[in-house]
This record gives C-alpha cells, structure tokens and sequence, in this order.
C-alpha cells in the first residue's frame, strides 16, 4: 500500500518552509533579528499573493521571495553604509585655522560686500538669469521659462553677468587674484 503524497500546502509543510528559509536568511545576514524578520515578511508576501493557489512549487516560490528580500535588505544595508562613512567622513574633517581665524572672516565678508555691490551694477534681468543659475541652480531652459525669454538670451545674460563680475572683482583693491 502506498503513501499519501504531503500536502505541499499543509500547515505541517509551512512550518519546515519557515526552519528552512529562517535558516536560509540567517546564514546570509549578520543579524538574526532581521533573518526572522525577513522570514515574517516572506510569509506575509505570501498570504497576500493572490494567485498562490496555481503556483506549483510553493517552496521555491518562497526561496525565491526569500531571496529577493535578501538582496533588498543588502541593498539598504550599502545605502547605509555609504550615509553613515560619509558623515563620518564630513565629521573627521578637522576644523582649519583660516575658519578660526578672525582676519580671514573680515575678509570673507568684505568680499562679500564686493559682490553685492558688483551684482547691484548689473541690470535686473541679468542679476536674476545669474542668481537663479547659479544660487538656486536652475537650468539654462528652467530659467527661460521663468523668465519668458529663450535660452539663448539666458546664456548671454549669464555669460555677461560673470565677465561683469571677475572683471569688477579682479580690478578692486584688495582682491588681486594671486599667480
């Protein structure tokens, strides 16, 4: 006499699928914590499927969601990673003498002023096609719709306002640009 064949949607086969991808993930992560979580998530996927009643392996169906959660669960790990080294990056930097350095400050601010008063020179749809480009970094065509102008207007406009300004800035006292 033979055997009935297992169910493989038996709630007994379930819960070997669950020791076998619990066992899977965990093999693959550095956290148990998220490999149970994970195995949650497989199982969850799973009762929300809706066409789970034609799939013919149900075991490498769950293998495969199992993996594909895996390599989502790496993929935020590097995001992760990458964010947080290059924080860590940004706070090792160390704070140079020139940011301490009151003189430097008052000259940072001087120049400052210097270019307020250079942009003041410039006609006001020159000033704006700069400011919005390089200060609010808007493209060329974005700020020719902005302006109701065509790009190539914008490109001279800009063109102008910088030659206007390193020259301006270059002849000033003070800020001769080293060689």
């Amino acid at each position: 006499m033979s055997r009935p064949k297992p169910d493989p949607l038996s709630a007994d086969a379930f819960r070997g699928f669950y020791t076998d991808i619990l066992y899977f993930l965990r093999k693959r992560t550095d956290n148990a914590s998220d490999a149970a979580d994970m195995t949650q998530d497989v199982f969850t996927q799973w009762l929300d499927y809706r066409d789970r009643a034609k799939v013919e392996q149900p075991r490498a169906f769950l293998f495969q969601m199992a993996r594909n959660l895996l390599r989502d669960h790496w993929r935020k790990q590097k995001v992760r990673h990458t964010v947080h080294s290059d924080q860590a990056e940004m706070d090792a930097e160390p704070v140079t003498d020139e940011q301490n350095d009151p003189m430097a400050a008052a000259q940072r601010l001087q120049r400052l002023e210097q270019l307020k008063e250079v942009l003041a020179e410039l006609s006001p749809r020159r000033r704006e096609a700069l400011m919005l480009h390089r200060f609010e970094g808007l493209s060329q065509a974005q700020i020719a719709e902005r302006m109701g102008i065509s790009t190539s207007m914008v490109e001279k406009h800009i063109a102008f306002a910088l030659l206007h300004c390193k020259r301006r800035l270059q002849h000033e006292p003070g800020t001769e640009q080293p060689e």
